[in-house]
């Protein structure tokens, strides 16, 4: 099969893009006022078929049967998924896969994702400081001897925000605590072993108070859009030796609706927290944070210091998220995609099979005129 896609077909040219994602995500991402834009500007919407029932090698086949496609945006992990690409970029070298599962793996360990941070060199006439919460992995969470040794050098302060160091999008990597001082971690490490935090490798992060916002910044592609919204309350010094041995589970509560325009606590804060971060900073530090992962669909959150306008922190990076919740996300991402498949190296490519060396050369025999052969 061939997708013509050269420039005399332009203008009646339509672009097959292939999607993979869980049912939950394809459910929110993929709506009719999606499909129905893209369709009138070019572009078809293709669900790819994914079956656990069969071989590797069978489900490699089974997705190269269903293409070409001129590109797959996928948000899908493990092995088997990688490999599957993998075939089928051997076979269509052509397609754009968007985006590389390698580049993809890094968001899923919270100390890899934010390493791209700390690397930033952002204009200085922002007079903005970026970086990332002091934090601290505890390897083996139900020992004693490492809590001790990684809570008491200075290396993180309390509070910190207890996190699976796993960031896969399952609901146990969601699972976070507000711990308030090491009796509390040993409470939460020690004496409960029901949860995930008591086994697996844990990220602890220090609590930075932030005005009860977290500015939460989509990017697609060169597109970005930073949305505010309500996060955890700022803890004084006062509520923090009340709060002895306590522990305050939490999830996804940068999700809820935008907070109040006022100051509950009276903190005394050095700005206004709800104030939006200037958008040309925002802008290069979405650039910066791009090009440095290499990729093309995610959202980091962001917080500014309480006591300090002038200082940022990213906390968390994501892949592909609930795009479906900005508006007018379909004329976006049908405008990024159309940009990103009629570049002057791409509209002029042929989705056609890789050909095999053996093939290359019996084509290049039928063109050579007779008594010619071709070089050894």
């Amino acid at each position: 099969m061939k997708i013509d896609s050269s420039s005399d077909a332009a203008a009646a040219q339509r672009f097959r893009i292939g999607y993979a994602f869980a049912p939950k995500k394809e459910q929110s991402f993929i709506q009719p006022s999606l499909l129905d834009h893209a369709s009138q500007n070019g572009i078809d919407f293709v669900p790819i078929s994914i079956t656990d029932s069969s071989s590797e090698e069978e489900a490699a086949e089974a997705l190269i049967q269903q293409g070409p496609f001129h590109c797959i945006i996928h948000k899908l992990y493990g092995h088997r998924w990688n490999h599957q690409l993998k075939q089928y970029s051997s076979k269509y070298p052509q397609t754009l896969i968007l985006d590389s599962p390698d580049s993809i793996e890094r968001l899923h360990n919270r100390v890899s994702m934010l390493q791209v941070v700390s690397a930033l060199k952002l204009n200085s006439q922002f007079n903005i400081s970026v970086s990332v919460p002091k934090q601290v992995v505890l390897q083996n969470p139900q020992s004693p001897d490492s809590i001790h040794n990684n809570t008491n050098d200075g290396a993180v302060e309390f509070p910190v925000i207890a996190k699976p160091l796993l960031a896969n999008g399952s609901a146990k990597s969601h699972e976070m605590y507000l711990v308030f001082d090491p009796k509390g971690l040993q409470n939460l490490l020690l004496t409960n072993t029901t949860t995930s935090a008591s086994t697996q490798p844990i990220l602890l992060q220090q609590f930075v108070n932030h005005g009860e916002v977290v500015f939460k910044v989509y990017v697609i592609g060169q597109y970005v859009q930073c949305v505010k919204r309500s996060s955890l309350p700022d803890i004084s010094e006062r509520q923090l030796t009340a709060s002895e041995g306590q522990v305050l589970p939490f999830s996804q509560i940068s999700n809820s609706p935008q907070p109040q325009e006022e100051d509950e606590h009276g903190l005394g804060l050095a700005h206004d927290p709800h104030e939006m971060p200037p958008s040309d900073f925002v802008e290069e530090l979405a650039r910066g944070i791009r090009l440095g992962l290499k990729l093309n669909f995610f959202n980091f959150d962001v917080i500014r210091d309480s006591g300090n306008p002038r200082s940022y922190f990213v906390i968390d990076i994501n892949y592909f998220p609930g795009y479906a919740k900005l508006p007018s996300y379909e004329q976006v991402l049908t405008k990024f995609l159309l940009a990103l498949l009629t570049t002057p190296t791409q509209k002029d490519r042929q989705l056609e099979p890789a050909t095999t060396e053996e093939e290359e050369e019996e084509e290049e025999e039928e063109m050579l005129p007779s008594g010619s052969y071709p070089n050894s």
